[in-house]
């Protein structure tokens, strides 16, 4: 599940001749054995998409899939973050065409050639782990599938430049700049997020930006990495339910997520199956 874009600073300006505090963000820098606990619960999220794909096919009712989701990680020992998260009624996200993000899974049937985001996160033995996929229904026309292709690279090409020392706008940048050198937008309202110890921390992950700007990242940091990527504009809108995001120009949006470990040398996808 994605984190609203927030500031790390106060917005209040200060006052003239008084010093101001300005909040530093709490980023929890991961041992080595809460990596191993994270990279556990993201194994159960990985698989979770590995066993719902299976069952993703035309007819199929997304809250019968929401069932499948929510039995598959209790039956393996873990609970489903996103089930009464601040009022949230499912145990994963099923989000489907124009739909962006936080799609609640209810009694619309998928059908072919639908693109179809599954977001879920697992908590095992306490830690958190982040996982989204887009799925390919049937036969989806071809702007869907080089949006999704789009995405899928611009998340990988993401995780390519985590390593100590880099920014955060490195991260933002690779993602931009692929996406919209094929003709597509990146969603700037929603981001990554710091992720293990609990479902959102920081530091806020934008998914567009500027070269060596931002967050230094330092060993030990574990966050989410999940580009939403539109084939029309990058506005979105929030529908009545107050959590399903979707395309203000009606248009298709694609998403790929993992839960990402900086490491001495590099990065580390936790969410392997």
């Amino acid at each position: 599940m994605t984190a609203l874009q927030f500031s790390e600073a106060t917005s209040r300006r200060p006052s003239v001749g008084r010093a101001c505090k300005v909040p530093i963000p709490v980023i929890h820098l991961k041992t080595v054995q809460q990596i191993d606990k994270i990279r556990k619960s993201g194994r159960l999220a990985s698989q979770t998409l590995d066993f719902i794909g299976e069952h993703l096919v035309p007819g199929v009712v997304t809250k019968g899939l929401d069932k499948l989701i929510h039995d598959f990680i209790v039956g393996h020992g873990g609970v489903p973050a996103t089930l009464g998260y601040k009022g949230y009624p499912a145990s994963s996200c099923i989000s489907i065409n124009e739909v962006v993000v936080h799609g609640i899974p209810d009694g619309r049937r998928v059908k072919d050639g639908d693109l179809v985001k599954i977001d879920v996160t697992t908590i095992l033995d306490g830690y958190f782990g982040d996982n989204a996929r887009t799925y390919l229904v049937g036969q989806v026309p071809e702007e869907g599938v080089r949006l999704a292709t789009a995405t899928r690279e611009a998340l990988n090409l993401a995780i390519a430049v985590v390593r100590p020392g880099a920014r955060l706008g490195d991260v933002g940048w690779a993602i931009q700049s692929h996406v919209e050198s094929r003709g597509f937008s990146v969603v700037r309202q929603f981001v990554g997020h710091g992720v293990g110890l609990a479902f959102h921390e920081k530091p806020s992950v934008p998914h567009h930006g500027r070269q060596g700007s931002g967050l230094k990242l330092k060993s030990g940091m574990v966050f989410t990495i999940e580009p939403m990527i539109n084939a029309g504009v990058y506005e979105i809108k929030i529908l009545n339910d107050g959590w399903t995001a979707v395309t203000v120009d009606g248009k298709l949006s694609a998403q790929f997520e993992h839960t990402v470990a900086v490491t001495a040398d590099g990065a580390e996808v936790l969410t392997l199956s």
